[in-house]
Order: structure tokens, then C-alpha cells, then sequence
């Protein structure tokens, strides 16, 4: 079987918030990613579809490294890109 040129795991982000005034904080998160699990194969096209607010720019962002995930994984022609600084991200 062929190998996914792209393969996401459990791709999670999540961004902290704080909520209230000046005297009563409290601190949360945003889960605007939470459990993607895709592959894509080659020559495979796909389209990511839904809501408005969804997360879909988010998954791009995070897959591109643009955004840290929170967790899961990233793999790209078969390499773990997940934890790779933007430097390393470069063609070699």
C-alpha cells in the first residue's frame, strides 16, 4: 500500500484566554482544533469544508507550522515534522 504523503494524528490546538476585569481573572482555553485525524495520499485531492469558525484555517496553520499544535502528530512523506523549528522546516 502506498504511504500518505501527509498523515495528521489526534492534531489538537488549543489557545489560552483570559476572561473577567481587572480584579477577577480567570484563565481558560479555546479548543479550536481538537481530535483531527486525516491522511492524504498521492495524487489525492481534498477539500476541508465547514463552518464558519470551524478550525479549518487553524489545521492549515498548524500543519504548516505556523501555528504549535497542542498535541497529536504531523508527518509529511513519512518524516514526524511535528516538533521541527521553522529553520528546520526548510528545503534542504
Amino acid at each position: 500500500m502506498t504511504q500518505p504523503v501527509l498523515k495528521i494524528e489526534g492534531l489538537k490546538k488549543h489557545f489560552p484566554v483570559t476572561t473577567g476585569g481587572v480584579f477577577s481573572k480567570g484563565k481558560g482555553v479555546v479548543k479550536a482544533v481538537d481530535g483531527v485525524d486525516l491522511e492524504i495520499f498521492p495524487g489525492q485531492t481534498i477539500g476541508l469544508v465547514g463552518e464558519s469558525g470551524c478550525g479549518k484555517t487553524t489545521v492549515g496553520r498548524t500543519v504548516l507550522k505556523l501555528y504549535e499544535p497542542t498535541s497529536g502528530t504531523i508527518e509529511f512523506n513519512g518524516e514526524d515534522i511535528t516538533n521541527l523549528t521553522p529553520k528546520q522546516m526548510k528545503p534542504r
